[in-house]
């Protein structure tokens, strides 16, 4: 063979070749790693509205247990009042009301009590998710009879 054979021959791969393929993957690797951040965001976003759907159906559970009190309105308490008092209905607001705070991003809940004898309850729940990208304040609302 000729020495000029190896001189125009094509061998390997040309430096803007080579930058052209780093291009590709790292675009592709940015794509990767946003849709993990969203898949992180929106798994921690459910996470709260899970604790929010537990904490509505804990107190519920607390008023099933003490419905005589409940239905004459001793669990009734606005959004963002506090629970005091040593009776079962207050102690039960106060325990919900720490809990709400502890599992939510500032959690606050509200109860209120209607229906011709006191058995429909609609708790409601809200908190914040700015912190993990959500929307801002979000609200849970749920109605039940006991």
């Amino acid at each position: 063979m000729n020495r000029l054979d190896y001189k125009h021959g094509h061998k390997g791969f040309s430096l803007l070749e080579v930058l052209i393929t780093i291009l590709i993957l790292s675009v592709g690797l940015l794509g990767m790693a946003s849709l993990q951040l969203n898949a992180m965001k929106f798994n921690q976003m459910a996470a709260v509205r899970s604790h929010a759907t537990v904490l509505a159906y804990d107190i519920a559970d607390r008023m099933r247990a003490n419905r005589t009190v409940a239905k004459s309105g001793g669990y009734v308490i606005a959004i963002d009042a506090a629970a005091s008092g040593t009776s079962i209905a207050q102690t039960d607001l106060a325990d919900w009301k720490s809990s709400l705070d502890r599992y939510l991003p500032g959690g606050l809940g509200a109860v209120s009590v209607s229906g011709a004898s006191g058995d429909m309850v609609t708790v409601t729940i809200q908190w914040d998710e700015t912190r993990v990208g959500g929307q801002g304040n979000q609200e849970f609302v749920f109605e039940t009879r006991l």
